[in-house]
């Protein structure tokens, strides 16, 4: 609910860009980023620090507000950062009931959720942060139209997403709390997008997982085989599923999870026809 806060502030004051990229968050060597925001003439950021356990606002001026991250409600994070902001000479209103989620309790009106586990975030975070390194690899090896290495706060996933560069069909919708027209933006062209996030809720279980989906999917994609092993369709949700405790004890995480990532493109890729030759390239070398 805070990163929704802090994502929130981004939507209502940034400008709006393709697939709801204007909005989200980015992974830092200390936590999650807005990046700098416009504001007028001015500027400032937004930065939960995971490592001292701080919200952090900085202004393009020199000023900064600094909150302490500990248990406190939705309702409480929400004030203070609203007050911070207004220290700071910046007057935002934004949409207060929370998006994604079928509890959808307004910002202001939330003093059930109140904990604050900094050591589960944390961890969370450096998962984050070997995630993002991966996925930026995976991201390298495609010269077509491909989302930065972005963090969804309505989702609270990692995600990098690919292109094909044609149309798709009118996405359905149907997300709790969330319009349809969003996802019908967000999906206006055919992709093959991959993640990371804490929690799938995996045949009953709250599992961390990497995932793999194609919009549209084409024909056979769940039947598709995909690596590693411990990667399999997962019905309901309609993605591949590699756990994330399968990667965590690879003998090469990086390779397993690249292995991931690259078949369950292919299965997108290959069964929908896209054109690999003008949109792929070998991986490239490390600059040095």
């Amino acid at each position: 609910m805070w990163s929704q806060v802090v994502g929130k502030i981004r939507l209502a004051l940034a400008p709006s860009l393709n697939h709801s990229w204007g909005s989200v968050l980015y992974v830092t060597t200390r936590g999650l980023t807005t990046s700098p925001i416009p504001y007028g003439s001015r500027s400032f950021a937004i930065d939960f620090d995971f490592v001292d356990h701080l919200l952090r606002i900085t202004t393009s001026e020199g000023k900064a507000q600094i909150l302490a991250l500990g248990p406190m409600s939705v309702a409480d994070f929400f004030a203070k950062t609203m007050n911070a902001l207004h220290e700071l000479n910046v007057e935002v209103h934004i949409f207060t009931r929370p998006v994604e989620v079928a509890e959808a309790i307004r910002f202001e009106k939330d003093h059930h959720h109140t904990s604050y586990d900094a050591e589960s975030m944390q961890r969370f975070w450096r998962a984050l942060l070997q995630a993002q390194r991966v996925f930026t690899e995976f991201r390298a090896r495609f010269i077509g139209k491909v989302s930065p290495v972005h963090f969804f706060w309505g989702g609270f996933d990692l995600a990098v997403t690919r292109f094909s560069g044609r149309t798709a069909p009118k996405h359905p919708g149907g997300i709790p709390n969330c319009a349809d027209w969003v996802m019908q933006e967000a999906y206006s062209h055919e992709v093959s997008s991959a993640g990371f996030w804490p929690g799938s809720g995996l045949g009953g279980r709250e599992e961390a997982a990497f995932y793999s989906y194609a919009y549209p999917q084409p024909a056979g994609f769940s039947e598709h085989a995909v690596l590693p092993k411990a990667a399999f369709f997962h019905g309901s949700l309609g993605e591949f599923v590699l756990p994330y405790q399968a990667v965590r004890t690879a003998e090469n995480p990086d390779q397993t999870l690249l292995a991931f990532l690259q078949s369950t493109y292919e299965a997108a890729a290959v069964l929908s026809a896209w054109d690999r030759a003008s949109l792929e390239r070998s991986a490239p070398r490390m600059g040095r």
